[in-house]
């Protein structure tokens, strides 16, 4: 079994690809408003909203447990909705040595596909892959889409 790896998941919602993803791109303080069971709050540790090396610390709820990630902005690119992070420090650097988040939202005829990728590096075989997060990663957009769509 490798300790490296990738996980993407994609899902379908009805918000428009330009407004999802101005949410993580420049908005993401207003994630913790949209759902405030999974994300308790997102702040500038470092930098600016909407800017690649920005450092973003980020507190939330995973599977019942409260914890905190500290994520550097390494991309944003507006021509294809997508925003990249990757994990500085926080309670996931428990289980994994590196870990980058992507996600890109693609126009479709209505709203969009949303494609959350996770690569990573398991500190030991024992880690389990991240299933549970690019999960949790689903959860949050659809928690978004519905605030997009009904605003």
């Amino acid at each position: 079994m490798a300790l490296s790896g990738s996980v993407d998941v994609e899902t379908e919602i009805k918000a428009p690809a330009g407004k999802f993803f101005e949410i993580f791109s420049s908005k993401p303080h207003h994630i913790a408003n949209i759902c405030p069971g999974k994300i308790q709050q997102v702040k500038v540790h470092e930098g600016d909203w909407n800017t690649v090396g920005s450092v973003l610390n980020w507190n939330y709820v995973l599977d019942g447990k409260a914890q905190t990630a500290k994520v550097r902005v390494v991309a944003i690119d507006d021509r294809n909705n997508s925003v990249t992070f990757n994990l500085l420090q926080g309670d996931l650097m428990e289980h994994y040595k590196a870990l980058k988040a992507t996600v890109q939202a693609t126009p479709m005829d209505v709203g969009c596909m949303v494609k959350w990728s996770l690569e990573y590096e398991k500190k030991n075989r024992d880690v389990t892959t991240p299933n549970h997060l690019v999960d949790f990663a689903v959860s949050v957009s659809k928690d978004i889409d519905g605030h997009l769509v009904s605003a």
